[in-house]
């Protein structure tokens, strides 16, 4: 079985940068075309796709900021995301304004 564990991670290696380069918009891609890019991925077995990795692709820092390469907003988690805190907030305030009204027509 370990015999066979190099060809493995050699396989996923170039099916992950083939995978990663058909999904790279155009503009994101540095120095060739993205044909050329595809053909030495899948030619160059460990040179191709280690290459593509290292210098292939326009990188932004993780962790960067809120706004992505192109000027798309970023995911952010509802915890971390003030606008939903805030719309959690007004619900709640909603809430209890409708609550506060119905005790004081019981009373």
């Amino acid at each position: 079985m370990l015999r066979y564990l190099p060809f493995l991670l050699i396989l996923a290696l170039t099916i992950y940068a083939f995978i990663d380069c058909l999904n790279t918009p155009e503009e994101e891609v540095k120095h060739l075309p993205k044909v050329v890019w595809v053909i030495i991925i899948l030619l160059f077995s460990i040179v191709g796709p280690v290459v593509w990795l290292f210098a292939g692709k326009k990188r932004s820092a993780v962790g960067g900021g809120g706004r992505g390469a192109r000027g798309r907003t970023q995911w952010v988690a509802p915890d971390d995301n003030p606008e939903f805190l805030k719309s959690l907030r007004e619900e709640q305030e909603n809430k209890d304004k409708k609550d506060k009204g119905r005790d004081q027509n019981e009373d």
